[in-house]
């Protein structure tokens, strides 16, 4: 659906998700040391989005980058080292890892 020619994606004309898996795989491609996804899921099948969540995170983290999820998929915090619970703008409870403590926080 996409080529890069002369530099540049052949086109922009995507769904919200594509364009978001557009920019993962730009970012993988760059090989940045920090990645930050702020609501990354949101717009992503059920299918992918488990494949977000539980090889594409860990896989960045196994080579050593340093992930920043910011979502509401609270099926999926149990893969967090750690979490940052944050109600109207204010801390409410940080965890470090423990599945069985807030898979469902």
């Amino acid at each position: 659906k996409v080529r890069v020619e002369q530099g540049v994606f052949s086109t922009l004309a995507l769904s919200q998700g594509q364009r978001k898996r557009l920019a993962l795989l730009t970012a993988y491609l760059e090989d940045r040391p920090f990645y930050v996804f702020d609501e990354w899921a949101a717009d992503q099948d059920p299918l992918f989005k488990k494949i977000f969540y539980t090889q594409l995170l860990p896989e960045l983290k196994g080579r050593g980058k340093t992930v920043l999820v910011i979502t509401h998929d609270d099926a999926y915090f149990y893969m967090a080292d750690r979490c940052i619970k944050l109600e109207d703008g204010k801390l409410r409870h940080e965890w470090p890892r423990d599945a069985k403590s807030h898979a469902r926080a």
